[in-house]
């Protein structure tokens, strides 16, 4: 019973809303290296800094990278939609080994706010706030649209 106790304890529910995504990221790092389960909620609203055209042609760059053992066929698969962006950037901050496979199976993104994380606590990171942010920024929603993710529509009706 003191197992199930401390589970829940490890749980840790970010809410992504107004949060830098590479800031908040680290953090999320942060917690999963201490042997937490982080939850993340609401990924379509994490922002990422710059100029929207910038950002959306970093991404869309990406996906004309091809190998060079066959460069006719189809580069490596980039994400589209705003869950997969969210835990690829928290991917590419874990260590390359087995220890970070397996703290990147303790991480969980959600669209939007599921049920059985309604009415419970969440945290925010306030130097990954983006009142810090003085220029433009994107949020992770908009460049999933941009980047033809075809969800937005049914997502963004079910979650009001």
């Amino acid at each position: 019973m003191a197992s199930q106790q401390q589970v829940k304890d490890e749980l840790v529910i970010v809410d992504a809303t107004d949060q830098i995504l590479g800031r908040m990221s680290t953090n999320i790092v942060k917690l999963l290296k201490q042997g937490k389960k982080v939850v993340v909620i609401n990924a379509e609203k994490a922002v990422i800094s710059g100029p929207k055209n910038r950002v959306v042609n970093g991404y869309k760059l990406l996906f004309t990278v091809r190998t060079l053992f066959n460069p006719y066929k189809q580069g490596i698969r980039r994400p589209r939609n705003p869950i997969n962006i969210v835990k690829r950037t928290v991917r590419g901050m874990l260590p390359k080994n087995e220890m970070g496979r397996q703290m990147y199976k303790s991480l969980k993104v959600y669209i939007g706010v599921p049920p059985e994380f309604k009415d419970k606590p969440t945290i925010r990171f306030s130097d990954a706030d983006k009142t810090r942010l003085k220029g433009k920024y994107i949020t992770v929603g908009e460049l999933a649209k941009e980047l033809g993710w075809s969800g937005w529509q049914s997502q963004a009706s079910s979650n009001q």
